[in-house]
């Protein structure tokens, strides 16, 4: 059964968290336990029946505010598919958690309040959309029973989002009109949406085709985690993160740039012929060349190794982001010094221009720098390889994640 990961965005009291509970509830995805509990703190805060939102706002200030902070995940599965959710907080303040609830994402389910339409939010999480490379988009247009099912109302909206997904260049939206509250076209089909003859959110997501990333195929990729000695051989540990990496292939390991050929690939559970994206495997080489951890072993097309890159950022931190400013760089298991050399440009998410050559960035801001790095990086564009194309930037003096980006 294929896994498909979707992450769900939308403004503050859209009603993403009731619309995964939603999701959750019709898919018999709870347990019992679950719902006992659920219906017991849903009377505590004084309301009736189940509180669905309650199901993914799990830290005591979501259910006190009733916003999402963090993001969480959840699993569920159908007899087509199986599902991770990531729900992602609506604020803008937590615009980081939506980066990290989207990089992983095949699917962006983006909900707008019928009643409102698009919103600020709303904007920022499209464009949040396209950095991450998420190719599909479902506009999930909620409330609509508090707009008495107007199809006038479901058609602004979706024609309002199509104007934007063009303008950020979101490849694919499907408009749907739901009510999350009620469970109309969600998992069931609604009585009230007569108007409507496409799919609900379920079945859309059970029959949608990934199309391949955009850019141009890359070979496998195994970044080094590990150096394994037994037997007098040596295995190198790690998941295979892109492409596909099969017994015979020559590879290159880099930054060295030393060419080599792969003899097997073994795992727990015995030996493969080939592995696809990420199988843990220990790949034994032919050559006994000088490979750690950080190390990356590539098959054609191999990643540039380079030490300067041009990237997209989402600034995490408090304290602005400006040229000048040194950092460390995680890229897949190797850890690096660099320099902010240029801040290029700030996207303004509202207007949806850049701003060319700001004199720094702020939290939650979008923006273009260039970094040189004190040792060679094995990159691919993001377009091409989340995993070998993105990068954690990383305080060098509290070791806290400030920023990530994305290398085009």
């Amino acid at each position: 059964m294929d896994l498909l990961r979707f992450t769900m965005a939308g403004s503050v009291d859209d009603g993403k968290s009731t619309l995964i509970g939603r999701l959750l509830h019709d898919t018999k995805a709870l347990f019992d336990d679950q719902l006992d509990a659920l219906a017991l703190t849903t009377a505590r805060r004084g309301g009736e029946g189940l509180d669905l939102a309650l199901v993914t706002d799990g830290l005591r200030a979501e259910r006190e505010q009733g916003i999402t902070i963090d993001v969480a995940h959840r699993y569920f599965a159908t007899p087509r598919r199986s599902f991770v959710i990531a729900d992602a907080p609506g604020h803008a303040r937590y615009t980081r958690n939506m980066v990290t609830a989207a990089s992983t994402a095949d699917v962006a389910v983006i909900l707008v309040d019928a009643r409102a339409g698009l919103v600020d939010q709303t904007r920022r999480h499209a464009c949040v959309t396209v950095l991450l490379g998420v190719g599909h988009v479902v506009l999930a247009v909620n409330k609509m029973d508090l707009v008495d099912w107007s199809e006038d109302a479901f058609d602004a909206a979706a024609e309002e989002f199509a104007v934007l997904a063009d303008a950020v260049g979101i490849g694919s939206v499907t408009p749907i009109p739901i009510s999350a509250l009620r469970g109309d076209n969600v998992v069931d089909r609604s009585s009230d949406i007569g108007w409507y003859g496409g799919p609900t959110l379920l079945e859309h997501l059970e029959t949608l085709e990934m199309a391949a990333p955009a850019g141009a195929p890359v070979g496998g990729r195994l970044p080094v985690q590990w150096v394994i000695r037994h037997d007098g051989t040596r295995r190198y540990a790690g998941p295979v993160v892109a492409g596909v990496l099969r017994t015979g292939d020559d590879v290159v390991v880099l930054p060295a740039g030393e060419r080599t050929r792969v003899v097997s690939i073994d795992t727990h559970d015995g030996s493969l012929d080939e592995a696809g994206p990420w199988a843990a495997v220990a790949v034994t080489l032919a050559d006994d060349l000088d490979v750690g951890r950080g190390d990356l072993i590539a098959a054609e097309p191999v990643p540039t190794v380079t030490q300067e890159l041009e990237a997209t950022v989402c600034w995490f931190a408090e304290r602005p982001l400006a040229a000048g400013d040194r950092l460390l760089v995680q890229h897949t298991t190797r850890v690096a010094r660099a320099i902010v050399t240029e801040v290029v440009d700030r996207l303004d998410v509202i207007e949806l221009a850049r701003q060319p050559a700001p004199a720094s960035l702020a939290l939650n801001d979008l923006g273009t720098i260039r970094l040189r790095t004190a040792t060679g990086l094995a990159v691919d564009p993001y377009a091409a390889s989340r995993a070998t194309g993105s990068l954690l930037l990383v305080d060098e003096v509290t070791n806290a994640t400030v920023g990530a980006a994305m290398v085009s």
